[in-house]
């Protein structure tokens, strides 16, 4: 069937299409009745089911032959190592550690957070709580101690498990003195932290009544077995806020994220049972827990978990290396972490000296990629690029090309997909009215949601309630603007609060960006709303040029603001341009737009924690003093 008939089914027929999906996953006991949606927001997915997420990640290939395929392979350019773990082994050490968690008081119900590096002991300690029961709560390592004690006293976890240092290039993160300060912080107080000591590195240790040793502990362990949860049990909280505000974390279940996981890495990805695959992000994001961790290992598959940068660990030719030498058949990366490539090295010199022999597609996400973004990746990896949608609130994606079901290798550019089975997309207005296509609108989804997406939030159903479903009565607000195609293509331009009014005119920061990162000098770039008295907001581009660009910048400024005029007309009244040396960018490469918005109209603003480097904001600072007047808002 094509995707638009297994759309359909999905959507007139969900209970017989995703029964079908559940086939795929090992259950301790059948389910009784697939879908409950008396109550559409929260609905209820294989009622009377038990299973274990991480006997089917882990157990369930060595019990099948697969104990000796790799699972997973740690490639470290920042410590210069590189390990593989195959499935028997991560059986080995995953069973030892729930061993730990277990002899230490954790049980099903309670709630670890885990502070760690890009290791694969982070990914040990994961599948250690699915395995017993306990719901993760997995942030970045090296975040502030004040956030993480704002997590802390949110989810009151049983036990910490962190590590001794993190790798920055160019510097070493103590972790430690981070975890100690946060405890001080903090009113809830955790019995127990267990400290992975990293190889070669000094070790360290905490106040015996509190500090456990990950190599001491393991030793004695005795290896614990897969506990049957119910289909609703709580696999994980992700928080998706800062400090100010209740605290967001979005509570993931058990049987619907496992049935959704397996499903995509078949129909959206092609990827077959022992192929290589790689996601270029971070464990502490939605995209390093669906699809560095579950949703590979689900599949069968062996994850690359990469310690390291696109550019500079050592250069831009990074991540060529790691497809070629570890054989993979897709990736999944940024946008941004492409465009720093490009930035870089622009005709990808560094990169053409390994083949990808076995590359077959290369799937981004995270932001909206441009298409000359897209051109360029196409180019230069030499296979199909294809941009997809989704939400840390989903899981996993809301549109994509689900290339495994026969999708076209070569869609429309600059769309994101059509509805992945399971989400009924529509665009509407503000008064929920559907729009034509090619409108922009608010994108929202039917409810209920799929397997997979959020069961809410942790401890605050009200506020779930109130933030995704209480502005349009019937859907889930995406807060995503966009439009829909003649062929029912989803373009995604910006969020909906992104959305620039100039003299009443609706625009899309996304589409703006896309017509400036139309000129070839531009490598990445952020257009924000700048105060106007007469027009309300005019738009103003915050522009990364090559590092090879010839041209004078003020040439080149009046050819992106010529190009721009061209492309969306005068009514963009477009006129402002910075040329910046970076733009400042969460870990998961999202451009904060609105500190931005707030900077360069000279009012205070907030550098979210996720910020990789804050320092960024002080240089476009500096350039808005320098170069834009106060005469210009």
């Amino acid at each position: 069937m094509s995707l638009d008939e297994v759309q359909c089914l999905a959507r007139d027929y969900p209970e017989t299409f995703w029964t079908e999906a559940a086939q795929n996953i090992t259950w301790f006991k059948r389910w009784k009745r697939t879908l409950d949606k008396e109550d559409a927001i929260f609905p209820k997915w294989f009622l009377g089911g038990e299973l274990n997420v991480c006997h089917n990640a882990v157990d369930l290939h060595v019990e099948t032959g697969r104990g000796d395929q790799p699972a997973i392979i740690h490639d470290s350019p920042v410590t210069g190592t590189k390990r593989t773990i195959t499935y028997r082994q991560l059986q080995e050490q995953v069973s030892r550690l729930a061993g730990v968690l277990v002899k230490h008081g954790v049980k099903k119900g309670d709630v670890v957070v885990i502070y760690m590096p890009m290791v694969p002991e982070a990914m040990f300690t994961m599948l250690a709580c699915a395995r017993i029961g306990a719901p993760h709560s997995l942030i970045f390592g090296g975040f502030a101690s004040k956030e993480l004690s704002v997590r802390i006293d949110h989810a009151k976890p049983k036990m910490i498990v962190t590590s001794s240092f993190g790798i920055e290039p160019g510097r070493r993160v103590e972790y430690i003195p981070l975890v100690e300060k946060a405890l001080e912080l903090s009113s809830h107080k955790t019995s127990k932290v267990l400290i992975y000591n990293r190889p070669n590195m000094e070790k360290v240790t905490m106040h015996p009544d509190l500090g456990l040793d990950w190599e001491e502990e393991m030793v004695t362990a005795r290896p614990h077995e897969c506990v049957p949860l119910p289909s609703s049990h709580p696999l994980y909280i992700l928080y998706t806020s800062g400090t100010t505000g209740t605290p967001k974390g979005i509570v993931r279940d058990t049987a619907g994220y496992a049935v959704m996981l397996k499903w995509t890495m078949a129909n959206i990805y092609a990827l077959k049972p022992g192929e290589v695959w790689w996601a270029a992000s971070d464990l502490g994001w939605v995209v390093g827990h669906s699809y560095i961790c579950y949703a590979p290992l689900l599949h069968g598959n062996t994850t690359v978990l990469y310690e390291g940068k696109p550019v500079g660990t050592p250069d831009a030719g990074a991540f060529f290396r790691v497809l070629s030498e570890h054989g993979c058949s897709s990736m999944f990366t940024a946008p941004t972490a492409i465009r720093a490539i490009r930035q870089q090295d622009p005709q990808a010199a560094l990169g053409s000296q390994y083949p990808l022999t076995r590359l077959q597609s290369l799937f981004v996400a995270g932001e909206r990629c441009d298409v000359e973004t897209l051109e360029w990746s196409k180019r230069v990896f030499g296979v199909p690029v294809l941009d997809h949608w989704w939400q840390t609130e989903s899981g996993s994606a809301i549109t994509s090309s689900c290339i495994g079901l026969g999708n076209s290798l070569s869609p429309p550019p600059g769309q994101a997909g059509k509805p992945v089975p399971g989400y009924n997309v529509t665009v509407i207005d503000d008064v929920m009215q559907e729009v034509q296509p090619r409108t922009l609108g608010n994108i929202v989804v039917s409810l209920p949601l799929p397997p997979g997406a959020a069961l809410s939030l942790w401890q605050n159903d009200e506020l779930f309630k109130k933030l995704y479903f209480t502005k349009f009565p019937g859907y889930y607000d995406t807060m995503d603007a966009g439009y829909v195609d003649e062929e029912g293509f989803l373009y995604i331009m910006s969020r909906s609060d992104d959305v620039i009014n100039v003299a009443g005119h609706r625009l899309s920061a996304g589409g703006l960006e896309e017509s400036v990162l139309l000129h070839p000098g531009v490598v990445d770039c952020a257009v924000v709303g700048l105060e106007d008295s007469l027009k309300g907001h005019v738009p103003l581009a915050l522009c990364v040029l090559r590092k090879d660009l010839r041209k004078r910048q003020e040439d080149v400024v009046k050819e992106i603001v010529r190009l721009v005029r061209d492309t969306i007309g005068p009514v963009a009244a477009f006129r402002n341009v910075l040329v910046v040396g970076s733009l400042p960018k969460t870990r998961s490469g999202k451009i904060p737009r609105s500190s931005l918005a707030s900077l360069v109209n000279r009012k205070p603003y907030k550098i979210s924690p996720t910020i990789e480097d804050p320092a960024v904001f002080k240089d476009i600072e500096r350039v808005v003093k320098l170069e834009l007047r106060p005469a210009e808002k």
